[in-house]
């Protein structure tokens, strides 16, 4: 079949065909959601009060990272250290997920004792350095999201989310302030 070289093809080309078992790829198309221009401004401004914002989406890890840094929520060095860009499944495990009960009592978890009103994160030591360093957490699910605000509530914060979606409502409902689109 007929159609350019490996070498014909160049960054940039509108069309080009490779030929691989029969196959044809006749073109590839890249979407990318557009930045509003005030949004590096907002997160900026957010910062310097002392507000932190973070990012938690269902996009993947390196969608989320790109995003992340045009926003200035996360800078160049950042995204490999540890804590500071993790996955939501990563996340509910490292926390260790939530525990529930109906009153005060006394709960044995993974061979430690602790006292529980109702929920708590079951590693809250590990929770407060993600509370400290986490700054992107990408592939959420509804249940990370809302542990992500009921742990960060549960370390004393005052947390707002924004969110989209029904998959956005458990942690909108947890958090003290919900922005709902």
């Amino acid at each position: 079949m007929g159609g350019p070289d490996n070498e014909d093809l160049v960054e940039g080309t509108k069309i080009g065909v490779i030929e691989e078992n029969d196959n044809i790829l006749i073109a590839l198309a890249g979407i990318m959601d557009i930045i509003r221009p005030e949004v590096p401004e907002a997160v900026s401004k957010c910062n310097f009060a002392g507000v932190r914002v973070r990012m938690v989406t269902g996009d993947n890890k390196v969608t989320a990272i790109a995003i992340a840094k045009q926003c200035g929520i996360l800078g160049n060095d950042e995204a490999e250290e540890e804590c500071v860009c993790m996955e939501g499944p990563e996340f509910y495990n490292y926390v260790g997920g939530f525990i529930y009960t109906d009153d005060k009592s006394e709960v044995k978890i993974m061979g430690q004792k602790d006292r529980v009103d109702k929920e708590s994160v079951v590693h809250m030591e590990k929770m407060r350095k993600v509370r400290e360093k986490l700054k992107v957490l990408a592939r959420s699910r509804p249940n990370d999201k809302y542990v992500i605000v009921a742990g960060l509530k549960q370390c004393g914060d005052i947390v707002a989310v924004t969110g989209d979606g029904t998959n956005d409502a458990p942690a909108l409902r947890k958090a003290d302030v919900g922005f709902a689109m």
